[in-house]
């Protein structure tokens, strides 16, 4: 027995009658409405694709910045939606056409390039919603197209031209338009200055977080359940629309808590199923799951292109000085990178300008360009070239950096991280712990003890599983981690270590060494810090330390100057400022001379005195 059904054009009117009551105005969008399905405005012809959009969240500045851009002026505005996949550039599109439709009274022509030639839709729109019948003796589609927009029904028009790939094909029917036109691009392009640019970013994070919500609507309890891991996960998606809303669909079919999905995805990556649309999505605006989304701009990409993509997803997830990639490849002219960062990688949104001269990928984008990098012959290459160029950025780093050092390597310091913690591997034994040991300054020279102190830690580990116990490595990683220790006043963990490290310095390095000096001194602080002056303590210590420097090293280098200054130190604590004052003068005179006027040492020195 059969029933009789509503045909779908009668849905659509319906559900966009819905729209139609719902009084949304330009002055006062909803960050997080609901519009439902499209349809036909009642007098209004339109051709709107369904949104499969649960709620919109996030874009109302960027609703009103379009709008602006389309109402600014009485000539005809084009006006481009610009980024990567999966950002949401078809939905904003959509939401705008069905929020604003009443601004269009001529009509909202939605139009895909890559389905059918545009010029065809045009003139198919307008027989079947405008009753045009161009005169079939004209030359399809150019002829035609202009007769459709010439008679064109009264009222201001909005074309919308979804994922534009080649502007130039889109152009041809835009020439002659009267002023009552609007034309909206949807592209992963940046296209020419002439056409007004929305670039739309990823989404602020209590957007994500709320778009995430809604799509576990019948289970809110989830997320507030365990909202540190939402938090995580929607880091770790980069905040990108696409991304969230097939993991939240996802989790809404499957019960599997957010901890297990994360680990998912930490597991398989981009291969993690819930980042692939399945069945259950056709209803999504979005055609593509994430990896498929990007695969579109890949083939896009020349073979020298493809590669410095993936030679940048081995920096980290965070700003990239330009510098540090130019310097990975040395062999390359400088301006032939340029034109690859600027031609391709940006003008298909697949990188991200953060300022002069600094870049970078998109989370999710990086973990494409890493997937792809595994099957590149240059791979061991590239992990080998920004190994060495963060070593050499390490060894600019000193033991205490002045502000002015520590803000002129902040941005490397990411970088360096990444290589200590996921290419050390391709690190040298002879720089094995540079970048450890400058990570450990970076933070201990800023008072960031509790940042600098897993540095030292992961210092010491590696170095024992590469080089083994007896290495000069080992005792240089004990020394600098009790240095930490002596920094936050934990002496009783800090004096073992010294100890050991003197010891272990001592049998690989023989009694005249600059690092048994330095391993003296380090000591004989610690032991007047704990007031221990007693003839077998401190003074010994600073005094062999002392000497030891003037043998190895002469009367004329910093580091006496440092052991003179200490020393006076112990004499000051003391009570013995007769002998203290001259050492204080003695540094304060070798510090001046060997460092000049504006110089950490110098101060201290004058402090001191």
């Amino acid at each position: 027995m059969s029933e009789n059904r509503p045909n779908p054009e009668q849905i659509r009117q319906n559900a966009f009658e819905n729209v139609q009551a719902r009084d949304i105005t330009i002055k006062n969008f909803n960050q997080s409405i609901n519009l439902g399905k499209t349809s036909k405005a009642i007098g209004i012809p339109q051709n709107l694709p369904l949104s499969g959009v649960v709620k919109f969240v996030g874009r109302d500045e960027e609703l009103q910045k379009l709008h602006q851009l389309l109402q600014e002026n009485n000539q005809v505005a084009i006006a481009a939606i610009a980024g990567m996949g999966g950002l949401g550039k078809t939905e904003l599109a959509l939401q705008y056409a069905m929020t604003q439709h009443e601004t269009y009274k001529g009509g909202i022509c939605w139009l895909q390039p890559k389905a059918e030639d545009v010029g065809v839709q045009l003139v198919q729109f307008a027989r079947t919603h405008l009753d045009l019948n161009p005169p079939e003796e004209f030359d399809l589609p150019a002829q035609q197209v202009q007769f459709c927009l010439r008679n064109w029904r009264e009222g201001d028009v909005l074309l919308v031209v979804d994922d534009v790939t080649d502007y130039q094909q889109v152009k041809t029917y835009l020439n002659g338009l009267s002023s009552r036109f609007r034309v909206l691009m949807t592209t992963r392009q940046l296209l020419g200055a002439s056409i007004k640019q929305l670039p739309l970013d990823v989404l602020q994070p209590d957007a994500a977080l709320e778009l995430l919500r809604s799509l576990l609507g019948e289970t809110p309890e989830r997320i507030e359940r365990e909202l540190d891991v939402a938090n995580h996960l929607c880091e770790w998606l980069g905040y990108l629309p696409l991304g969230l809303e097939l993991v939240g669909r996802y989790l809404a079919r499957k019960d599997l808590s957010l901890s297990d999905m994360m680990g998912r995805l930490e597991k398989k990556r981009l291969d993690e199923r819930a980042l692939s649309k399945s069945k259950s999505d056709d209803d999504m605006t979005a055609l593509l799951g994430v990896k498929a989304a990007f695969e579109l701009s890949w083939q896009e990409l020349t073979e020298d292109d493809q590669q410095l993509g993936c030679l940048l997803s081995l920096f980290a997830a965070a700003p990239i000085p330009w510098k540090l990639v130019e310097q990975c490849l040395p062999e390359e002219d400088e301006e032939d990178l340029e034109e690859i960062r600027d031609d391709h990688l940006l003008y298909l949104h697949l990188l991200q300008r953060k300022g002069e001269g600094i870049y970078q990928l998109h989370p999710l984008l990086r973990e494409f360009f890493q997937s792809k990098l595994k099957s590149l012959d240059q791979v061991e290459k590239f992990k080998r070239s920004v190994c060495q160029v963060m070593v050499a950025v390490a060894k600019e780093i000193p033991d205490t950096p002045t502000l002015e050092e520590i803000k002129a390597v902040s941005l490397a310091i990411p970088h360096l991280a990444e290589v200590a913690n996921h290419l050390i591997q391709y690190v040298s034994d002879e720089y094995l712990i540079s970048p450890f040991i400058s990570l450990g300054s970076f933070y201990k020279g800023q008072g960031l003890y509790t940042l600098a102190e897993p540095w030292y830690e992961q210092c010491l580990s590696t170095a024992q599983d590469r080089l083994g116990d007896n290495h000069p490595d080992i005792a240089t990683s004990l020394n600098n981690l009790a240095s930490l220790y002596y920094s936050q006043g934990r002496y009783d963990q800090a004096e073992p270590l010294y100890l050991q490290a003197l010891e272990l310095f001592k049998r690989l390095l023989g009694d005249n060494h600059p690092d048994i000096a330095s391993s003296l001194n380090n000591l004989a602080l610690l032991y007047n810090s704990q007031g221990r002056y007693d003839d077998d303590q401190a003074e010994p210590l600073f005094l062999q330390a002392l000497a030891l420097r003037k043998r190895l090293l002469g009367d004329n280098h910093p580091d006496i100057a440092t052991s003179l200054n200490n020393l006076a130190l112990l004499y000051n604590s003391q009570g013995r400022y007769d002998q203290a004052e001259p050492l204080f003068l003695q540094a304060l005179e070798l510090d001046k001379r060997l460092l000049g006027d504006n110089h950490p040492s110098v101060a201290q020195s004058l402090n001191n005195l």
